[in-house]
């Protein structure tokens, strides 16, 4: 059977195919989709597959890893600064090795689309000394799937899996497995002080996975998706050129291209590569294949998604003979997302640069200096703006009104659509760093002495991180005022459920807050009054207040109102 997936959806399929028996995730783009394709597959709830969103990545991780120590088969997803969270666990989740099968799902995001750094994951995988995996199409996706499961439960080790945002959110017809495996039984088979990662264990288990490395080298010297093809010359109507019997190559210039880089390279060679490739899509780094090339080839230019990682490691410690090139030489741009069009322009600048006959390379749009697409002058750039209706805008209006009165005051931001307060019309927040860092922030401002210092920070950003920043709050009785904004969802990346819907206030309660400082308001126009006066009351209070606006996020509740409008309609 075929159909037509993102990447997002191959990657979903592809684990409930391979035998899943959960997926643990918080939301978060280009990642997003996984879960809410597993969550509505009729095969997840036939088999019952845990799909319920946790509240961080790294309760994600461990969840996932709990499950693993079962014997079962386990998903966990994030973006990128989401391994952020779960790094503790997910390191040390190679020290304790796995039972069931472990694939941990990362979705970088270069060019920030949605994101506050162009991370990339593939330094994690190396450091936590684990398989890594780097998809180039939707169905190595979610072939791959299949085989990390294997290749986790052979091994004993969690499997990084690394997409970024093209691979994540495009389209492509997959075929897929004609019978879906089933799901593992509970096995009792871990390995007790493997699990107990005590400093006499776990110097042992060290030793083990240190030792493993030259065994992954290995595998992927070998690996199904690395793979190194000679180039070949074709003839304009796409016969293969031959010299006395001997198929024509160039090894002037040779390639390395991962994940979806590959896909933009062979997009300009529809008729094969004249030049010799080395796809890498599993590693660690296959050397004795990247030796190959650099010993063959005058050049070579590397082509990868995010930041220089296998550039680095090339130029380090094996360019043989070869001039090495790619983003830090500047063939391809230092930063952002590649593109079928910046690979073709790299190529045509070395073929001239080195005296061979430049390529003419099919083009797939008007391409600008730089390479990329250039801009239709007819649109308007727009910025992003909070929807009308939304009860952030309300909260911000309050909020600027009352600081009229406290030129010097501070607003600590935090993750999530409200960040949108930073730009006009209400410009009222001064920082956004990282998921639930506005509280911490506003505390060590009010150390240092600013006053009034207030975070505002969203309900699913809060039960995410934030708890744990209002806990020291409330044991320094520190002079701020949080203010979370709950309109009852994950609204930045699509209304998903949020872990402390309807818990907040015994949430603030049971870490220490007080009664006569708890707030909960609903922000709109005519309650403009109520807001202000308890904004300016809290800010004159110097210990720790929280105000909670609560009001349903206007894409949800227009989704909520349909949905009842067709069930009304059905009776």
């Amino acid at each position: 059977m075929k159909r037509l997936l993102l990447g997002d959806e191959a990657i979903a399929q592809g684990a409930l195919d391979a035998g899943l028996s959960g997926v643990y995730a918080y939301p978060g783009t280009p990642s997003t989709e996984i879960t809410e394709y597993i969550q509505m597959s009729p095969l997840a709830k036939e088999r019952g597959v845990h799909s319920r969103w946790s509240t961080n990545e790294k309760t994600a991780m461990e969840a996932a890893l709990g499950m693993s120590y079962m014997g079962k088969r386990a998903l966990v997803c994030m973006k990128h600064v989401g391994l952020n969270v779960c790094a503790d666990p997910f390191v040390n989740s190679a020290m304790t090795g796995t039972n069931g099968g472990l694939v941990v799902l990362v979705a970088d995001d270069p060019s920030m689309h949605s994101s506050q750094d162009e991370q990339d994951s593939r330094f994690y995988g190396k450091f936590a000394m684990v398989p890594t995996l780097e998809p180039s199409t939707q169905q190595e996706a979610y072939d791959m799937m299949s085989y990390a499961y294997d290749l986790s439960e052979q091994l004993q080790l969690p499997i990084l899996m690394r997409v970024t945002t093209r691979m994540a959110h495009s389209r492509a017809v997959v075929k897929l497995a004609d019978t879906p495996r089933e799901p593992n039984d509970l096995n009792y088979n871990a390995k007790a002080s493997n699990w107990v990662l005590l400093p006499a264990f776990a110097r042992k288990r060290n030793d083990v996975v240190t030792s493993q490395q030259p065994l992954l080298e290995q595998m992927a010297v070998d690996s199904p998706f690395n793979r190194y093809v000679e180039g070949q010359r074709t003839t304009d109507n796409g016969q293969q050129m031959t010299d006395n019997g001997q198929q024509m190559t160039d090894n002037g210039l040779g390639i390395i291209a991962s994940g979806i880089a590959y896909n933009y390279l062979m997009e300009s060679f529809p008729n094969g590569c004249p030049f010799p490739v080395l796809k890498v899509s599993q590693y660690p780094l296959p050397k004795k294949l990247v030796r190959r090339m650099t010993d063959d080839c005058e050049e070579v230019l590397i082509c990868e998604e995010g930041q220089p990682f296998i550039e680095d490691m090339v130029r380090g410690v094996m360019p043989g003979n070869a001039v090495i090139r790619g983003r830090l030489t500047g063939q391809l741009p230092r930063t952002g997302e590649l593109n079928p069009d910046v690979v073709k322009k790299a190529l045509r600048l070395l073929t001239k640069d080195s005296g061979q006959t430049p390529l003419q390379l099919p083009r797939g749009g008007v391409a600008t200096d730089c390479g990329g697409f250039a801009p239709c002058e007819d649109v308007v750039p727009r910025p992003p703006a909070l929807c009308q209706g939304c009860g952030h805008r309300d909260v911000y209006t309050a909020l600027n009104k009352v600081l009229l009165n406290y030129p010097n005051a501070r607003v600590f931001g935090d993750i999530g659509c409200y960040t949108l307060g930073f730009l006009p019309p209400y410009k009222a927040i001064h920082s956004c760093v990282d998921m639930g860092a506005s509280i911490t922030m506003a505390k060590g401002a009010s150390d240092a002495g600013q006053w009034p210092s207030l975070a505002i920070i969203g309900d699913s950003t809060f039960t995410h991180s934030g708890m744990t920043g209002l806990l020291d709050a409330v044991n320094e009785n520190s002079d701020i005022t949080v203010i979370i904004s709950d309109n009852l969802t994950t609204a930045m990346t699509g209304g998903q459920d949020s872990a402390g819907t309807n818990k907040f206030e015994a949430i603030c309660r049971g870490l220490g807050v007080s009664e006569e400082h708890l707030h909960v308001v609903v922000p709109l126009p005519k309650n403009m009054e109520e807001i202000t006066r308890i904004i300016e009351e809290e800010i004159n209070y110097h210990g720790v207040s929280v105000i909670i606006p609560r009001r349903e996020c206007m894409q949800t509740l227009q989704r909520h109102l349909k949905q009842k409008k067709a069930e009304k309609s059905d009776k």
